[in-house]
C-alpha cells in the first residue's frame, strides 16, 4: 500500500526532503506560505538549490503543496516537522514553540500517525512531548544538510539517524534509505536523547573546526607567516584531514550559532570548558576581522555578499553582517552588494545590485569568500579566504 507523508516546512530541510520521498510516495507539503505552497505547485523551488531545481523540474514526482492543515494531516500515515527553531537569548534555549504546536494540531486531526521531527531540538524534548500530548509515537531524526546542497546530502548522506527503535521508527528509517543513491548508507538507531545529541554535538565540532583553523589564521596575520603553508603541513596528517580548514571571519547561518548555544544550555551544571570556548572564539575571531580593517583606515567599506557560501541565499547570522554592524558603531561607512536583496537598502545599510558601482564606491572591499567578481580590484580586496572552498 502506497503511504501518504506530509511534511511541515518548505524550507531547505522540507522541501528536498519531501522531493525525494515524493517519488515513491503520495507526499503533501504544509506550509503557512502561501506564496511558497502556489509556487511548488507550479514546479518553482522555494529554496536556492540547483539540483533541487532540477529534481523538480524533470522528475516525475506525486507532490502537492498546500496551507490547509487539517487536509495535510487527516490522511497521512508519516508527518515530518521541518520548522525553524530559533535560539532565545532569554530561555537560553531553542524556541520549541512552533513545533510543538504543529504537535497539537496533529493529534487533533490525527492519532494514528509516526511523527517525525526533523527540526532542532534541545536533548531530552522528544521525551518531554511523548509526556506531555500522552502520544509515543514521535520520533527525532536530525539531518546533517549543507546550504544549497540538501538535496544532494539528503541522496548521498553520511548516515541516517533514527531517534527510536520501534516498528515505525525501522520502516522510516528504511523509507529514506531506500532513497539514497549511495550505497551502504549507515542507518543507526538509538534512544530519542542521544539522537538529539548527535544533532548539536556535530554541529558543535564543526563550529570548533572553524573556530580552531580561524584562531591559526589570526597568529599568522599577526605573526607575519603563511596561513596556506601551516593549514596544508597540519592537515597531512590524516587524523586532521584536508577538509573544513579554510579560514573566513566566522561561523554563521542556521545552524553553527544557535545549536552551540544551546548544546551550552544543555550542559548547564555539567562541568565544560570546550563548548563555551568555541563560541567565545567566534566573538573574538570577528572583532579581531573589525580591527584588522579599521587599520587600513578606509573610507567606505563595501561589503561583498552577506551570505554565509556560494550557492545560498542564508544571511542568518552571518558573520560579515555582524562585522558591517560594528564597523557602523565605530563609525565607518558601510554599504554592501547582494544580489539577493531587491531594495536599495538593508538593515540602514546602503545596498546595490550593480557590481560596478558598488566596486567604484568602495575604498575596501571586504569578503568571507572570493568570487571571481572582485579579480580586477583584488588590489582594494580583505579577505581570509585561503583555499576558495568551504
Amino acid at each position: 500500500m502506497t503511504k501518504n507523508i506530509t511534511i511541515v516546512g518548505l524550507g531547505y530541510v522540507g522541501f528536498s526532503l519531501s522531493l525525494l520521498v515524493s517519488q515513491n510516495f503520495n507526499v503533501i507539503g504544509l506550509d503557512i506560505d502561501k506564496e511558497k505552497v502556489a509556487n511548488v505547485n507550479k514546479k518553482i523551488s522555494p529554496i536556492v538549490d540547483s539540483d533541487a531545481v532540477n529534481f523538480l523540474t524533470n522528475k516525475n514526482l506525486k507532490l502537492e503543496a498546500t496551507i490547509d492543515s487539517n487536509y495535510a494531516f487527516s490522511n497521512a500515515d508519516f508527518i515530518v516537522i521541518a520548522v525553524p527553531t530559533d535560539y532565545s537569548p532569554k530561555t537560553k534555549e531553542f524556541d520549541t514553540n512552533i513545533v510543538k504546536s504543529v504537535i497539537k494540531q496533529i493529534l487533533t486531526v490525527n492519532r494514528n500517525v509516526t511523527i517525525i521531527i526533523k527540526s532542532t531540538i534541545p536533548i531530552g524534548f522528544t521525551e518531554k512531548i511523548r509526556k506531555q500530548t500522552n502520544y509515543s509515537d514521535i520520533i527525532f531524526s536530525p539531518e546533517f544538510l549543507r546550504e544549497g546542497k540538501s538535496l544532494y546530502d539528503y541522496q548521498y548522506p553520511s548516515r541516517i539517524i533514527i531517534g527510536e527503535n520501534t516498528s515505525t521508527a525501522k520502516e522510516f528509517g528504511t523509507i529514506l534509505k531506500n532513497l539514497t543513491v549511495k550505497k551502504d548508507v549507515p542507518l543507526i538507531f538509538m534512544k530519542s536523547k542521544e539522537a538529539e545529541a548527535v544533532k548539536l554535538f556535530s554541529n558543535t565540532y564543526l563550529a570548533m573546526r572553524v573556530a580552531f583553523f580561524n584562531e591559526l589564521d589570526t597568529f599568522s596575520e599577526i605573526s607575519d607567516l603563511n596561513t596556506s603553508n601551516i593549514i596544508k603541513g597540519i592537515s597531512l596528517d590524516d587524523r586532521i584531514g584536508n577538509y573544513y580548514n579554510n579560514p573566513s571571519f566566522g561561523y554563521g547561518g542556521y545552524c553553527l550559532p544557535k545549536d552551540t548555544r544551546q548544546l551550552l544550555s544543555n550542559y548547564k551544571n555539567i562541568p565544560n570548558k570546550i563548548i563555551k570556548s568555541v563560541i567565545e572564539s567566534n566573538d573574538t575571531r570577528k572583532k579581531f576581522i573589525v580591527e584588522s580593517i579599521i587599520k587600513k583606515n578606509p573610507g567606505t567599506v563595501g561589503i561583498y555578499r552577506l551570505t554565509m557560501k556560494e550557492g545560498s541565499d542564508n544571511f542568518k547570522e552571518s558573520a560579515i553582517l555582524e562585522i558591517a554592524n560594528i564597523l557602523i558603531k565605530k563609525n565607518l561607512k558601510v554599504i554592501i552588494f547582494e544580489p539577493y536583496i531587491n531594495e536599495n537598502t538593508y538593515n540602514n545599510f546602503k545596498c546595490y545590485s550593480d557590481l560596478k558601482k558598488f566596486i567604484n564606491h568602495s575604498d575596501l572591499i571586504i569578503a568571507n569568500r572570493l568570487n571571481k567578481d572582485l579579480k580586477e580590484v583584488k588590489h582594494k580586496v580583505y579577505s581570509r579566504d585561503i583555499f576558495r572552498k568551504d
